[in-house]
């Protein structure tokens, strides 16, 4: 199983190097930003860099591991300009992206800048037909598509993407939908959730390929949930009764080497680890390197 790294966007661009580079020289297999514009709070004046800037900057400077967005909204961008701004950071890096991408969810940033924001049914729309433009640039000579959302006229991506293919993963656990398109179009998939979660979704989305006509094993599957570690015990039974909106691994370093373990048991090809929840640069370092030596036991 791979593990990951997700630095929180609102850090200066140093600090997010700063772990990069000591994530890949520590034996992590990616790192992985967040596409958005602002924080989704009522206060939005934190400071919130680009994503596929940042994924750049890091790309340029910060050798082996695979980079990724967790994930590109797709409301953002015309696919066929977000497939070439992949492309070219696939050259960057020597073929080492992944193109996340999602529906889009964030409403505060597109009331803010003014972009549409659609109803999730159009959204869901818009993202099935993205996939499809996106897979055309990068594989056809030429592209021509004539959706009801985006269309091509006999369009060019040159060059094309380093790996064949570039990954295309799809992020998101809507059953009907979400995972219906993941099982069309993507490479990887990636939802947060605990085990019991990740069963679950994965259950649905092999029927899905099952009703498609594919290989439920070719789509690798990826997982994002909180931590908490540590072997404070008074700390830990606090978080575990703690309302927390998101899924969340909890325990000592042997218990979350164990629920590491689950996933990878339940089918989880990837576990993303956040650093939202390690506190300052010193202790997060500390608890990463905890977590790459005792739970992934490199």
């Amino acid at each position: 199983m791979r593990f990951s790294f997700w630095p929180a966007p609102s850090q200066p661009f140093d600090d997010v190097l700063e772990l990069a580079t000591h994530v890949e020289a520590t034996g992590w297999d990616g790192i992985w930003y967040a596409d958005h514009f602002m924080p989704n709070a009522e206060d939005t004046s934190t400071p919130w860099p680009e994503a596929w800037i940042t994924l750049a900057a890091l790309g340029a400077r910060v050798p082996r591991v695979r980079l990724g967005t967790l994930v590109a909204g797709n409301t953002y961008r015309h696919p066929a300009v977000l497939a070439k701004m992949a492309t070219t950071l696939d050259h960057i890096t020597d073929g080492r992206v992944v193109l996340g991408l999602g529906s889009g969810w964030q409403e505060n940033e597109h009331q803010q800048y003014g972009i549409p924001f659609y109803t999730v049914s159009e959204r869901l729309k818009r993202l099935d037909e993205a996939c499809q433009v996106i897979r055309a640039l990068f594989s056809e000579e030429k592209s021509s598509f004539d959706g009801v959302y985006y269309q091509l006229d006999k369009a060019s991506l040159e060059p094309k993407p380093v790996q064949k293919p570039m990954p295309l993963l799809i992020g998101g656990g809507g059953e009907r939908v979400t995972l219906k398109i993941t099982a069309k179009y993507a490479d990887e998939w990636n939802v947060w959730g605990t085990v019991d979660t990740l069963r679950h979704k994965m259950r649905i989305l092999d029927q899905h390929c099952a009703d498609v006509g594919r290989d439920p094993e070719s789509i690798k599957r990826t997982a994002v949930a909180l931590l908490f570690m540590s072997e404070d015990e008074a700390f830990l039974e606090k978080m575990r009764s703690a309302n927390l909106q998101q899924a969340a691994i909890i325990g000592t370093p042997a218990e979350v080497r164990d629920i590491a373990a689950e996933y990878e048991a339940a089918g989880v090809d990837e576990l993303i680890v956040p650093d939202f929840t390690l506190g300052p640069k010193a202790q997060k370092i500390a608890t990463l390197d905890t977590f790459i030596r005792d739970v992934a036991g490199r």
